[in-house]
């Protein structure tokens, strides 16, 4: 790599050389568009560039950059199978990475036998067809993200000149597999063999490289087991019998299947594939594959398998049952969240609905059959259970660590809903459930202690790489001979990225004082990850507003926090004097009397936890009102979330939901200085953030019998809603109410007054995963 201390940006003249051909080529700027840019008489001169075009800065990249992965960044490897327990006395197995899986272990065992002092390293391949264009048919199968490797671009083709529907799928399978076959040519010799490596601790070890699963949606898992349509893709199980629960039959014989492969151009070819219920595939890509069973080898997918797959039958089914009309009044009615997205115009209309959508409506799923009105006024439980315990099922499934309990809690959901589901037969909704993608649920349990948990496999995390290494690629050819144009133009995008990890580096390298360099214990142990995560409030350094008058803050229409005033007073003294009843309380604040009429608001509360999530907002809560433009007409409507207030030791983590209580959050705001002086001590100076809130009833011991949720209700004493003043950092997080319908639910009602209009209402644990796992 060319570079020096007193140019580390070669082989480029400066860092604007270097900028300007990095944005080039990472922010998809077309080859033409930018040679045009240059070609503005001064621009090239005026930038000192040592490129005039397009064609030259091609050149400079691919012959100057070196093509060869970045550099490893300083992380524990595993180089061996582990085993994690919960407890001491070694009964609760923990499964999280791939190395705490047993199928690390068994192979370790089965490749210590021919080659002791082995080191695997696990291949995982992924393939997912995605539409490149809209027009032409042109289709391809993408790469993987940049910490990953793209193998091929696998393109598909039409072959419309075979006019026999099943003589044309033989012929794509077997292209498939003909193009995979010389892809993991390499992994035969070397899963074998192995080749030596020297791993980040400057170690060197054989390693061998050994294909152990498979991603992928079900058509390519069927494409690649050569399993047919319409059965499940790793075992036995008749097409006729995926509904039943539990299935006794067993993994697809691998033996029996490879025995019949060996029959290749025999008269009884044919006839042995059928025997062992596969295509007559030519040689596929696994056969010679050591160490690998492939049906064994297909994972778990959340995104297709459950959000595109299950939920979307689910939604489909409720549908059915409440109405369109209904389900659409309901979700019309569903308060904003952090974590909702708000379908103004209802969910039954939408086409082509996305896996985030799914994932959207599910967070809200059982909020749209509470109270719903079945045909012969029939009792809705087991829709209800049929329907919380799929929900169970899905977010048991992402846990990002699997004990032996949290599994046999994913198989007890998934036997409720089997044992439910003959409600959604008895409404005349659905009558046959022998769904590939349902069966496999029964897979999950084993597959998670195989290979760990879902999250190692699931294909949302490279989703978004269609976009990225599919579609922009083949935006940026001549849609001509497209696939070599795309490999190139990926080819000088990575090396552009490794080139920026390189000017980083050697930027950090140059800057750093070698005294001051970390190193970590050996006494410091791991600790798998949860989803005990403790949220951290983020307030931005200035207001949203630096004064905004009581009388405002007061105003129906605008934060409608009607009692701020004698709130703000008993505040004032309940902090000063904790130890106050409530009436001597209410009788010293009429004599606080404020020496301001105005206080910096705040709209929003942000929360997060840098530790496990960086930056990344995890949750928030908004408090604005209504934005109106200059005519006067609102261009964005009021918002004032429902929180999660801790009452009970505010000093320690909440133990249970009763610790915790539902408000309303009219106002964010920080005291003037004027209050400051004059009603604290400069040595116990209040919180600097603080909350006007209305309350919400206190939780009961027990969730409501009918959903299984928390019902909670405004409180209102003389007809006035019940409001405090709370320092913010006592909010836990935000809180998804669903309204407790009653029945069918008033035309009038909105998302805007359902909070008034509705006399109670139920918390949605469902609505994100962190909520599901420490509230509910």
């Amino acid at each position: 790599m060319e570079g020096s201390t007193a140019n580390p940006w070669a082989p480029f003249n400066s860092q604007m050389d270097w900028e300007v051909a990095h944005w080039a080529k990472v922010q998809g700027l077309g080859s033409t568009a930018f040679t045009d840019l240059l070609a503005i008489e001064g621009v090239h001169k005026a930038l000192g560039l040592s490129y005039k075009n397009s064609i030259k800065l091609n050149k400079i990249i691919d012959t100057k950059i070196p093509s060869c992965q970045p550099a490893f960044t300083h992380h524990e490897a595993c180089v061996a199978g582990e085993i994690h327990y919960v407890d001491a006395g070694k009964t609760q197995h923990l499964y999280h990475d791939m190395c705490t899986g047993e199928w690390w272990w068994a192979t370790q065992e089965v490749l210590e036998q021919s080659k002791p002092g082995a080191m695997i390293i696990p291949t995982i391949i992924s393939s997912d067809k995605t539409q490149i264009t809209l027009f032409q048919n042109k289709t391809a199968y993408p790469p993987s993200r940049r910490g990953q490797i793209l193998l091929a671009y696998l393109p598909t083709t039409c072959l419309t000149q075979i006019a026999n529907k099943a003589s044309w799928c033989q012929t794509l399978a077997n292209l498939f597999h003909a193009c995979m076959s010389r892809i993991v040519e390499p992994l035969k010799l070397a899963s074998m063999d192995g080749i030596v490596m020297m791993s980040g601790d400057s170690i060197m070890r054989r390693c061998h490289p050994i294909f152990a699963a498979f991603i992928g949606d079900y058509p390519e898992q069927c494409l690649v087991t050569g399993m047919m349509n319409g059965d499940c893709p790793i075992c036995t199980c008749p097409r006729n019998e995926l509904g039943e629960h539990p299935s006794q039959h067993e993994l697809c014989d691998l033996d029996a299947i490879l025995d019949a492969l060996e029959l290749l151009g025999s008269p009884q070819y044919t006839q042995a594939c059928n025997g062992v219920q596969i295509k007559p595939l030519q040689h596929p890509f696994w056969e010679d594959l050591p160490y690998l069973n492939i049906f064994q080898s297909i994972t778990p997918d959340i995104l297709h398998q459950l959000y595109q797959g299950i939920m979307k039958h689910m939604i489909s089914w409720v549908t059915e049952v409440v109405g369109a009309a209904e389900i659409d009044v309901r979700v019309h009615c569903l308060l904003p969240n952090h974590s909702m997205h708000t379908f103004q115009k209802g969910i039954t209309t939408l086409s082509r609905v996305s896996s985030t959508e799914h994932k959207q409506m599910s967070r809200f799923l059982l909020g749209l059959i509470i109270d719903v009105r079945l045909p012969g006024n029939a009792s809705p439980a087991r829709l209800v259970r049929a329907t919380w315990s799929l929900l169970d099922f899905l977010y048991f499934a992402q846990l990002p660590v699997h004990s032996n309990s949290s599994i046999d809690a994913l198989e007890t959901a998934l036997d409720e809903f089997h044992a439910n589901k003959g409600v959604f037969e008895d409404l005349g909704v659905h009558n046959n459930f022998n769904i590939p993608k349902l069966h496999f649920l029964q897979h999950y349990a084993e597959l998670i202690k195989l290979f760990g948990t879902t999250d190692n496999f699931n294909t949302e995390a490279t989703e978004r790489l269609h976009i990225n290494f599919a579609k922009d690629a083949y935006t940026a050819t001549n849609h001509k001979d497209e696939f070599w144009q795309m490999t190139k133009w990926l080819e000088r995008k990575e090396k552009v990225l490794q080139h920026t990890n390189f000017v980083l580096w050697h930027h950090n390298l140059s800057m750093t004082d070698t005294e001051n360099v970390i190193v970590v214990s050996p006494a410091e142990h791991w600790q798998p990850p949860d989803l005990a995560c403790l949220f951290r409030i983020k307030m931005t350094h200035h207001p949203s507003h630096k004064l905004v008058p009581f009388r405002e803050i007061t105003s129906l229409s605008s934060h409608g926090a009607t009692h701020f005033i004698p709130a703000l007073a008993r505040f004032i003294v309940q902090y000063n004097h904790p130890r106050l009843s409530f009436q001597q309380i209410e009788d010293r604040a009429v004599n606080i009397h404020l020496p301001c009429d105005s206080v910096p608001v705040f709209h929003q509360i942000k929360f997060w936890n840098d530790e496990i999530h960086a930056t990344e907002t995890l949750d928030s809560i908004h408090a604005q009102p209504a934005v109106k433009n200059s005519k006067g007409r609102v261009v964005k409507a009021a918002r004032f979330d429902t929180c999660l207030i801790q009452v009970c030791n505010p000093d320690a983590p909440p133990e249970s939901i009763q610790d915790l209580r539902v408000a309303q959050v009219r106002t964010v705001f920080t005291l003037p200085q004027t209050v400051l002086k004059r009603y604290f001590d400069p040595q116990n100076p209040p919180p600097q953030h603080l909350a006007y809130v209305e309350w919400f009833s206190a939780f009961s011991a027990l969730p409501d019998p009918q959903s299984g949720l928390y019902k909670v209700r405004r409180v209102v004493r003389n007809g006035e809603h019940q409001v405090s003043i709370v320092p913010v950092s006592l909010i836990c997080r935000s809180a998804h109410l669903l309204p407790k319908w009653g029945g069918a639910v008033p035309a009038e009602w909105t998302s805007l007054d359902v909070l008034d209009a509705c006399p109670s209402f139920l918390l949605n644990i469902f609505k994100d995963m962190y909520t599901y796992f420490n509230v509910g």
